[in-house]
Parts: C-alpha cells; structure tokens; sequence
C-alpha cells in the first residue's frame, strides 16, 4: 500500500510541476523610444536590451528608433521590464507594441481598453499607460478614459493595453 501512495505522490508531483510552468509570456516587443539624437544613443538602450538574459535578438531601426526585441521562450517579463531598461539607458519610450502568447493577459495585470481581437495564436496589443506612450498621448487618452478607475489610479503593475490586428 505505501509503495502505492508514493506512486501517486510522485505523479501529482510531476503533474503539478508541468502545470506550473506558464506558457503565458511575450514572444517580441517593437519599442519606439524617444530622445534619441544620435547613433551612439541607439546603441545604449541596445546594450541595456541585450544584457537581458531572456533577449535572443535585437534590431534596430535608426530611421524610426525602434527597437525590435525577440525573447527567447519561457520568458517571465511584462512590458515595466522594457520600460526600465530603456529608461536605464537615458530614454524614454514614445510606443510599445507587445506580441505574445494568449495566455498573458489572463494573468490580471492586463486591463483590455478594446476587445476586437478574433486572431488565433499570438496577440499583439500596445501598452497604453504613462511611460508606454508620449507624455501628449498619454494626455489625450487620460482625458478619454477619465471614467476607468484603473487607468486614472496610474498603478505601475496594470497594463492597459489595446488589440492590433
């Protein structure tokens, strides 16, 4: 009989520990940054997006600033992690359009402004909240969603986020 239950132990343990891993992660963030006056600003916020251990790729676009960041899989991050590496290397960030896994944003901390979003596989949203966009759209979309508690209360652990297609 104990050679029974340690059968069953070991099964829900290794159960369990394949349902604790989450799928739920971000696959690639497109980050505009802005401030940025010359190549040598280009390549500080790239040295602090590559010293993530997550990131497998970085390119970069000098035309538009923008920085295109393929993470590698079972990654944990949200987008607050881009926003303090760029910010680490002196910038800010103008736009950040996230692609990722479905299963992210069920995890609570992402508030959908818009729900028209009838693609299967990865989803690709824009982070809404201070410090994802300009400071002169950040005011405009203030002023249009004044009536949502979350996004007036500026919590740094809510993402407001709206669907690409």
């Amino acid at each position: 009989m104990k050679k029974i239950n340690n059968t069953y132990i070991i099964v829900a343990s290794i159960i369990l520990m394949f349902s604790l891993k989450s799928t739920a992660q971000i696959v690639k963030a497109e980050i505009r940054a802005t401030g940025l006056t010359c190549s040598m600003c280009s390549n500080a916020i790239n040295k602090q997006l590559k010293s993530m251990p997550e990131v497998a790729n970085v390119e970069t676009d000098l035309n538009t600033n923008t920085f295109t960041v393929t993470l590698n899989e079972s990654n944990n991050l949200s987008p607050k992690t881009f926003k303090e590496k760029v910010e680490d290397a002196g910038f800010f960030i103008g736009s950040l359009l996230i692609t990722a896994k479905p299963e992210l944003i069920s995890n609570g901390s992402y508030i959908l402004m818009n729900t028209n979003s009838n693609k299967s596989g990865d989803i690709k949203f824009q982070v809404l909240d201070k410090g994802y966009v300009t400071e002169k759209e950040f005011k405009k979309l203030s002023k249009s969603n004044k009536d949502i508690a979350t996004y007036s209360a500026n919590n740094e652990d809510d993402f407001h986020i709206k669907f690409i297609n």
